[in-house]
């Protein structure tokens, strides 16, 4: 398992395009991906789960990856989070 705090970056939060940039980036992946937002937690690779857990600019998430790709997965979301959705 691998464990993941980020925080979010994108002017929107994680709404329709920064959220579907998540989901996206978690399908390329077999491990199963969690988004944690205190008491919230959702399938990140659900595109209502992500928009469900009400992500805004400068909430801190938890991204649990658990899988035969998790070091992967965790790297390519960590890229996503604190690189691409800061232009979002």
């Amino acid at each position: 398992m691998e464990k993941l705090n980020v925080i979010v970056g994108s002017k929107s939060g994680l709404h329709a395009r920064p959220a579907s940039m998540v989901v996206s980036t978690a399908n390329k992946f077999t491990s199963n991906i969690t988004l944690r937002k205190k008491d919230r937690v959702a399938n990140a690779k659900s595109i209502m789960g992500v928009l469900s857990i009400g992500a805004a600019k400068g909430d801190e998430l938890e991204v649990v990856v658990e899988g035969q790709d998790e070091v992967e997965a965790i790297s390519a979301l960590e890229d996503l989070f604190n690189n691409q959705l800061q232009k979002e």
